[in-house]
């Protein structure tokens, strides 16, 4: 391996991680021969983050999620051990901190990366340009941020909670924040994780109508999924943005991805690549969502959908 240390910010969500955040530490174990996880104002998320792969974790105590506040955290601490590279979930929360972190450190950042190799003593780093049309390879001297999306590396299957690492706990000082987090209200449209979900039945503008669309809102809760549309859908109002999946909405890696009325825009496709099994159905046998399916149905979603349905309901009684 060409990288002696890998710092892993992992995300956390009421105390405990995020997927996103233990997947990057199975992103920085395929390159690193020690990766340390960062975890901020969620000490005890720290046997987590060592359980599913980290050498030793480093915590910090923090009221709350500040962007600006954990940034200079992190920032930090890279001063003070030096890793290689820093890496970062592409969640809107990482987003925002891998940017500032990088940009305190003068570093370069690579945005949305799908792919890490290395090559001639370097790494390099592949991101989807212009939508995901097409890919481009990065290499970055000295200090890297990377901020990867989810879904191209998987978590460990199974955590390790024998295994031993040194969790140790730092204290940095922050002064001169220029915004303070004095409330913070959560709406119902944020309750909707498409980013963990393992199933996710989603319809495009092929499923015809709101009325059909209550179609595929039935087949995902018999599945114990949730709920995805496309951007047409979300503009034509059958269901609010929290739950769009795409370049533009959210990036999902589920186990299975049930595509309805779905043609396969590049925005779209970018943003489900990292599904495990997807079923794809439509009418056009050219959509180009079905290059990527893994079970191709040419027809009538609607129809589809009311068979899928029942057969679920016979399996379910």
């Amino acid at each position: 391996m060409g990288c002696k240390n890998v710092m892993v910010y992992v995300e956390t969500a009421e105390g405990k991680p995020v997927n996103a955040g233990l997947e990057m530490l199975t992103a920085a174990k395929s390159v690193a021969e020690k990766v340390t996880a960062v975890v901020i104002g969620a000490a005890d998320a720290a046997a987590t983050a060592i359980a599913y792969g980290a050498d030793d974790a480093i915590t910090v105590e923090a009221d709350g999620f500040n962007a600006e506040a954990h940034a200079a955290i992190v920032v930090e601490l890279v001063k003070k051990y030096a890793p290689e590279m820093v890496f970062v979930g592409a969640t809107p929360v990482g987003k925002d901190l891998g940017a500032r972190v990088a940009a305190k450190l003068k570093a370069g950042c690579v945005t949305d990366v799908i792919g890490i190799k290395e090559a001639d003593g370097k790494f390099v780093f592949t991101a989807p340009l212009y939508g995901g049309t097409i890919y481009s390879d990065v290499t970055v001297e000295g200090t890297v941020v990377a901020i990867i999306r989810g879904g191209v590396f998987k978590k460990a299957e199974e955590p390790d909670m024998a295994k031993q690492g040194t969790i140790t706990a730092e204290t940095v000082e922050i002064a001169d924040l220029r915004a303070k987090i004095v409330n913070s209200v959560q709406e119902i449209s944020e309750s909707v994780n498409l980013e963990e979900a393992e199933i996710i039945v989603a319809g495009g503008r092929g499923v015809g109508s709101a009325e059909n669309y209550e179609l595929v809102k039935e087949l995902a809760a018999l599945l114990g999924g949730v709920v995805g549309a496309t951007r047409p859908v979300i503009e034509e109002g059958w269901v609010s943005r929290a739950h769009q999946v795409g370049q533009s909405g959210k990036i999902v890696a589920p186990k299975l991805y049930i595509a309805c009325g779905i043609s396969g825009a590049a925005q779209h496709i970018s943003g489900i690549t990292g599904s495990d099994y997807i079923v794809a159905i439509n009418k056009d046998e050219d959509a180009p969502i079905f290059e990527i399916s893994n079970i191709a149905i040419v027809g009538n979603c609607v129809d589809a959908l009311k068979i899928m349905i029942e057969e679920v309901k016979k399996m379910q009684a």
